[in-house]
């Protein structure tokens, strides 16, 4: 017996929540409830931030669209946004907490960097808002939203996303191995 597609989206939602609740509690008992706190915030802006597919920002995005309609491309936005006021506020109050974990470590290497570093935040800014742009389509064939714009172009416009996605992607693995992040990452 096979489950439904909602019923395996929202179990995968529930596990990811689990696993963030999970890391920060480790983290809680590793260092204490505000700096695990904080470190678990600066790995979470870590995903949004630096990896080229809307991974973090899933736990809003989705559920924001599922429930109240809201594209996924207003929501990470939005994350975005978040994620950089979390760090900004990090920096200016307490920049001892990126010290925490090699996530945090490298997070705060790629910020206090910005050449060629920057590059990993536009390249997976550009990779994740074009994820976001192919799950927000997806959502609209499958709710019959759009359907006469989404088959009058017969995929050509989004073959070209696709292609333009990949090359994002490529160009992220080469930028994070000529700098020497991926050792860093293993």
């Amino acid at each position: 017996m096979t489950a439904k597609p909602h019923s395996q989206v929202l179990f995968k939602f529930i596990l990811l929540c689990g696993l963030l609740v999970g890391y920060f509690a480790y983290l809680a008992y590793e260092y204490d409830v505000a700096t695990g706190g904080i470190a678990a915030l600066l790995t979470w802006s870590f995903f949004v931030l630096c990896t080229p597919i809307a991974d973090a920002g899933f736990l809003l995005d989705f559920p924001l669209r599922l429930l109240f309609g809201i594209r996924m491309v207003i929501s990470e936005i939005a994350v975005w946004i978040v994620a950089f006021g979390i760090n900004a506020a990090t920096f200016l109050l307490g920049p001892s907490y990126y010290d925490t974990t090699i996530l945090t470590e490298l997070l705060y290497t790629i910020f206090t960097n910005p050449f060629p570093y920057w590059g990993v935040i536009l390249l997976s800014g550009l990779g994740t808002f074009l994820s976001i742009r192919f799950g927000d389509e997806l959502m609209d064939v499958i709710h019959h939203r759009d359907r006469k714009f989404f088959h009058s172009h017969h995929f050509k416009h989004e073959l070209i996303l696709f292609a333009f996605f990949l090359m994002v992607i490529f160009g992220y693995y080469e930028l994070i191995s000529s700098i020497g992040m991926d050792s860093a990452l293993r």
